[in-house]
C-alpha cells in the first residue's frame, strides 16, 4: 500500500455549498461531503444544529439564513462534541444566540477530550480550518445541557432533541420536528461518505440506527452528503451506514480472533471494504482511525481512547507509512 497523504491533507479543493429547504421550517447546508449543518426556522427564532469549523466558514451560512429570515438565532444544537461541528459557534453569538445546547454526555467529553480532539482535528483538516485564527481561544461549552429529551419551542414549532443510542459518539444528539417528519441527524448516518469511527461504540451503533429508522422520517440531514429526501432515500443513507459499520467491525473482529495484529487486520480490512466503498467520501482518511476503534473494542475496551496529534500521526505512520 502506497503511502498516503496524512488524512485529509490532500483534499485541497473548494466544495460548493447548497441551502435547500426540506420542510415548512426546516432547511439544510451541505456541501458535496464537507460537514452538514441543519436550520430551523419558527415563528420568533432560528436554531441551528452544528456550527461549521470556524467562524470564517459560518458567515456563509449565516448570510444564507438572513436571506430567508431576519429573526434572532437563538439556538445553537451541537450534535456531539467534534471539533469541526462546534468551532464556529462564535459567529452565532454575534447573530444573537442565547443557548449553546448539547447532550450531558457531550458535555462531558468536551471536559474529558476537548482540548485534545481540538488540536487532533485542526491537524486532520487543513482546508477546513484555514481560517483557524477566527476562532477564539478556548473550547466551546455549552450553556444547556440534558439527558435524554428535550423540548425547544421555536414560537408554535417544537423542536425535539433526542439521544437516542451511543453510536458515532456516546453523546450523539438527533433534532427533529416531528410532524414534518424531518431530522438533522449528526454523524449518526452519513450519505455516500465514510463513517467516522475513531470514537465510536461499535457494538451499539446499528441498534441506535435502528431506533432512528423507525421514526420513519420522510427527510433527514445526514453529517456528510446530500440532503434526504424522501423516505425511501432516508432509508438507503440509514441502511448503507448500518452496513459500513458492521462491515468494517465484523471484518476487524474476525482479526482479532484469529489473532492477528493491528497492521495486518488493518490491510485486510481495507482490501475487504474499499471494492464496496472506496469511492465514499473521506474512506482513506477515516479508515486507520476506523480499524483502530475497532481493533480496541474487539479487544475488550469499550470506551474510545483519546485521540491526540500526535497519537494520529504516530498511528497513520504505523499503518499507512
Amino acid at each position: 500500500m502506497a503511502t498516503k497523504a496524512f488524512a485529509s491533507h490532500a483534499d485541497t479543493a473548494d466544495k460548493k455549498p447548497s441551502f435547500t429547504q426540506l420542510s415548512e421550517n426546516a432547511w439544510a447546508y451541505t456541501a458535496e461531503g464537507d460537514p452538514n449543518t441543519g436550520v430551523f426556522i419558527g415563528d420568533d427564532a432560528v436554531m441551528v444544529v452544528d456550527t461549521l469549523a470556524t467562524p470564517a466558514m459560518a458567515q456563509d451560512l449565516i448570510a444564507r439564513i438572513r436571506g430567508v429570515t431576519d429573526k434572532p438565532i437563538k439556538y445553537v444544537v451541537l450534535s456531539h462534541y467534534h471539533a469541526v461541528r462546534v468551532l464556529g459557534a462564535s459567529a452565532y453569538a454575534r447573530e444573537g444566540a442565547q443557548q449553546v445546547i448539547a447532550s450531558r454526555d457531550t458535555y462531558d467529553l468536551i471536559v474529558e477530550r476537548g482540548e485534545q480532539d481540538k488540536a487532533s482535528e485542526i491537524g486532520r483538516f487543513p482546508r477546513l480550518f484555514r481560517n483557524v485564527e477566527s476562532v477564539p481561544a478556548g473550547l466551546t461549552w455549552p450553556t444547556l445541557t440534558f439527558s435524554g429529551q428535550m423540548s425547544i419551542w421555536l414560537g408554535r414549532v417544537e423542536v425535539k432533541l433526542a439521544q437516542i443510542g451511543r453510536g458515532h459518539t456516546k453523546g450523539d444528539t438527533i433534532a427533529y420536528i416531528e410532524d414534518q417528519k424531518v431530522c438533522f441527524a449528526g454523524d449518526l448516518v452519513e450519505y455516500e461518505s465514510t463513517a467516522y469511527a475513531g470514537d465510536c461504540y461499535f457494538k451499539d451503533w446499528p441498534a441506535t440506527l435502528d431506533r432512528l429508522a423507525a421514526f420513519g422520517f420522510d427527510k433527514l440531514v445526514p453529517g456528510r452528503g446530500d440532503a434526504l429526501q424522501g423516505r425511501q432515500q432516508v432509508a438507503e443513507a440509514i441502511a448503507g451506514t448500518r452496513a459500513f459499520v458492521s462491515d468494517l467491525y465484523t471484518q476487524v473482529n474476525s482479526g482479532v480472533a484469529r489473532g492477528l495484529d493491528l497492521q495486518a487486520i488493518y490491510r485486510e480490512t481495507y482490501a475487504a471494504l474499499q471494492p464496496r466503498y472506496g469511492h465514499w467520501v473521506i474512506f482513506e482518511h477515516c479508515m486507520p482511525f476506523d480499524v483502530s476503534r475497532a481493533y480496541d473494542e474487539a479487544t475488550d475496551h469499550e470506551h474510545p481512547r483519546i485521540w491526540t496529534a500526535e497519537r494520529d500521526r504516530a498511528l497513520w505512520q504505523a499503518l499507512e507509512g
